[in-house]
């Protein structure tokens, strides 16, 4: 057995094994579908619903995708200036505090009062702010990591600040980078999710998630779950490659 059965086969046993245990569950003990739809039942509203499925799963993961890029390019961005310079360092720190405290549920609909509720710009306004915060803290931890004698050899070197950073700082960080990456891809989509069940345009995965659980279609709901659980994992996968082919191309 290779190395890619051997990690791949025993989470998909265990996901077959929680599927069989759910529904002999469900069905044994009668549970009503109010409490838990069968995973039969979820199975068959999916097949039944793969279109509108897909339709709201592109409007959520574009709204995703534009929050994680905004965000990832804004947060890189401000690390590499406070990692230069002291004061804009101890200014953001505790502004990029109290947004990563901020709930989304109070969030979202004081951005909809500004944006307006027929655009989408709330929703990757929200994405946006959740992916900022992992990726600005982790990429400037890791912009703190070049070691002393590194700084002083570029130095010795008459090596400029940019220079400086290409060669040594980036390098050094870029673990950090791809973790606070690979953190924003997952928040984007739950921001982007949760941002709409507040109101907004029709459309995403979780308008259909509050509207099918309003009309008592609870299997169909938990199919829409499912959708984001896909679309969440497909955004971490993504990441994931991205940063596999930034570490197998990177110079020796």
């Amino acid at each position: 057995m290779n190395v890619v059965a051997r990690r791949v086969l025993p989470p998909v046993l265990l996901g077959v094994a929680v599927l069989a245990a759910w529904q002999i569950l469900v069905t044994v003990l009668a549970i009503p579908q109010i409490v838990l739809p069968s995973p039969a039942a979820i199975l068959a509203e999916t097949l039944a619903y793969v279109p509108v499925l897909f339709s709201a799963a592109l409007v959520t993961g574009w709204n995703a995708l534009v929050g994680l890029v905004v965000g990832s390019l804004l947060g890189i961005g401000l690390a590499l200036v406070a990692a230069s310079i002291r004061v804009f360092d101890e200014l953001t720190t505790p502004l990029v505090a109290a947004l990563a405290v901020i709930p989304i549920v109070a969030l979202a609909p004081v951005l909809y009062t500004m944006y307006g509720a027929d655009v989408q710009s709330a929703r990757q306004a929200v994405a946006g702010i959740s992916v900022f915060v992992p990726v600005f803290l982790n990429t400037l931890r890791g912009l703190r990591q070049t070691r002393p004698v590194h700084r002083d050899l570029m130095r010795a070197y008459a090596a400029t600040r940019w220079q400086a950073m290409r060669t040594v700082t980036l390098p050094t960080a870029r673990p950090f980078i791809f973790t606070g990456l690979r953190i924003g891809s997952s928040l984007s989509v739950i921001a982007a999710l949760v941002a709409e069940y507040f109101g907004g345009p029709r459309g995403g995965l979780g308008t259909f998630i509050t509207a099918s659980v309003a009309g008592s279609d609870y299997a169909r709901a938990w199919s829409y779950v499912l959708a984001s659980i896909v679309l969440g994992l497909l955004f971490y996968l993504a990441a994931l490659a991205v940063e596999t082919l930034a570490v197998r191309h990177r110079p020796a």
